[in-house]
């Protein structure tokens, strides 16, 4: 039992991800005690097409709240708090789902946060140069959802636009499923929609881009109410919602975060005394949470607005109340290591010798690196392969979807050191990413000092070590791997009233498990292949210039 005889107080995190809903039953110093997970589906019924159902992911939340409560005193559970992909989720007046596809299919009424079927409509919307824009760096991605309302009017008029009541951002569809409040997070509202905590809504840009009818009924169809994260909604669990997710009716249910913000809140705020970092004792300013799954995101504070070319925000309380959030994200970056090695010639002796010896593939190569890299420092191995990562368009700081993924340095070998050597590539190309991104950050005003790095790339410790090398920072990693998880589970903890704030929340159930520093003896090696790494988008703009040319 925590201290003596206090009594024990639980909270239940939920996490919807890219491929599956996660739960966790997490303790009031943020102990993890039980875990589940459910795979959910997607449909991609053509190219840059992704969809997702929100009955089979309510669905999928009901099986794995389930699970972690089994044998719990449902008494000592206080709250729940919901974080998850920024889908798009779409209802009619009646809160039945819509079809967001050709088909007509209504089960698929997600347009899921990776989707770029609105190419054209984010085009036309950044072209306004509406003053919104200056919040999203400049430039508004495809992935925000005032493209993908668009491109639902001008291609599903009749299945879809004209019926639709409601359009949730998915962490907002949870917390009205579980609570019959259709009250917005602010984290949703001022990261993907525009939404201005100071302003709210501006109907000048609604209207400019050709989505007036949103601007009537006050906003009802996508949010006018709006709460912090980690404020409770309502009444709390509605006996329906608590059936179907084996919790107790009426306890508190949380304002939600999108997932990446909910693994920055789990790590920002550790207490980092004793492991000598330029951090302690510096204002949360200094620290950088890059959450890296399926693509990454780096989440960076401040006191006051700092605008940042490329960089999402500057969005004021969208994660820690009170500070201004930037955000920069890579696309694809789990992704692209997949695609990388599952589409390598040597991939399938990979699997079977990873297979053989009970290992992860990514454990296997992890191993087999150490293996061929005889005296040197393993990261020498890529001194003539360089990989640059946008296999999927630039989000941050180009902001360009145009850009695609390159490779130099092949030969006509296709075996597993040749494999081994590929993935390595492209995890430091990876890293040259984030220190892109921190390196615009610092220009524009952020000073960071030290990274904090959660979700499920930071449990591969090549890449944590690539990541230290290649920015020169050192790297922290919670104690509990899963700080998407704490950092739902924190909001659950603030809702119930148990902590005053996110803030105390956010210190009181978030641990250091690890730090680990750069190797500064490498450094000139990592200067130069970054000064490569710089050369390779310069040079692929000028042989679409080339290209472009008469």
């Amino acid at each position: 039992m925590p201290g003596g005889n206090e009594p024990r107080s639980y909270y239940v995190g939920m996490d919807v991800g890219t491929g599956s809903v996660r739960a966790a039953l997490v303790d009031q110093r943020g102990t993890l005690l039980a875990f589940a997970d459910q795979p959910i589906n997607q449909w991609e019924p053509q190219f840059n097409h992704h969809e997702q159902s929100s009955e089979d992911i309510w669905a999928a939340c009901c099986v794995v709240s389930k699970k972690v409560v089994q044998g719990v005193n449902l008494h000592q559970i206080r709250g729940l708090g919901f974080d998850a992909t920024c889908s798009l989720v779409v209802l009619d007046k009646q809160f039945r789902p819509l079809p967001v596809n050709h088909e007509g299919d209504s089960r698929r009424n997600i347009i899921m946060w990776l989707d770029h079927r609105a190419v054209s409509q984010v085009h036309r919307i950044n072209e306004t140069k509406h003053s919104v824009l200056q919040y999203v760096g400049g430039v508004m991605s495809v992935e925000m959802q005032a493209p993908k309302l668009l491109w639902l009017k001008e291609n599903l008029r009749e299945t879809c636009w004209d019926k639709a009541g409601h359009f949730f951002d998915l962490p907002d569809f949870l917390s009205w499923k579980a609570t019959g409040v259709t009250a917005r997070s602010l984290c949703s509202l001022v990261c993907k929609w525009t939404y201005s905590a100071e302003k709210g809504w501006d109907d000048s840009f609604w209207k400019m881009v050709g989505l007036e009818d949103l601007v009537t009924d006050n906003y009802s169809k996508i949010g006018n109410q709006v709460l912090p994260p980690g404020a409770s909604l309502g009444s709390g669990l509605t006996p329906e919602a608590a059936k179907d997710l084996g919790l107790p009716p009426g306890i508190a249910v949380a304002a939600s975060l999108i997932d990446a913000h909910a693994g920055g809140l789990g790590v920002i705020g550790a207490d980092v005394k004793g492991h000598g970092l330029a951090c302690e004792g510096q204002p949360v300013t200094s620290r950088l949470a890059v959450i890296c799954g399926t693509s990454s995101c780096h989440m960076g504070i401040s006191k006051n607005p700092i605008f940042v070319p490329g960089v999402w925000g500057p969005y004021f309380s969208a994660m820690v109340p009170g500070f201004w959030l930037n955000e920069g994200g890579q696309s694809v970056t789990g992704k692209l290591i997949d695609h990388m090695v599952q589409g390598h010639a040597a991939f399938p002796e990979l699997q079977a010798k990873a297979t053989a010896r009970g290992q992860s593939v990514y454990a296997y190569l992890n191993s087999h690196l150490d293996l061929i890299k005889k005296a040197q420092p393993v990261g020498f191995l890529t001194v003539d392969l360089h990989v640059w990562p946008d296999f999927h368009g630039n989000r941050s700081p180009l902001a360009d979807l145009t850009l695609k993924g390159m490779v130099t340095g092949l030969k006509l070998s296709q075996d597993l050191d040749d494999l081994a050597i590929l993935y390595l590539a492209t995890v430091q190309a990876i890293a040259f990413g984030t220190r892109l991104i921190i390196e615009a950050m610092e220009s524009a005003g952020h000073s960071i000092s030290t990274l904090f790095l959660c979700g499920g790339l930071s449990k591969n410790p090549l890449f944590v070590q690539m990541h230290a090398d290649i920015t020169g920072l050192p790297v922290v990693l919670s104690k509990e791997v899963e700080s998407v998880l704490v950092g739902a589970a924190v909001l659950g903890a603030c809702a119930s009233g148990d902590f005053a704030s996110v803030q105390e929340a956010m210190a009181k159930m978030s641990k250091v498990g690890k730090v680990v520093f750069p190797r500064h003896e490498d450094k000139r090696y990592y200067d130069k292949k970054y000064q490569v790494f710089l050369k390779l988008v310069e040079h692929q703009k000028e042989y679409a210039a080339i290209m472009k040319g008469d």
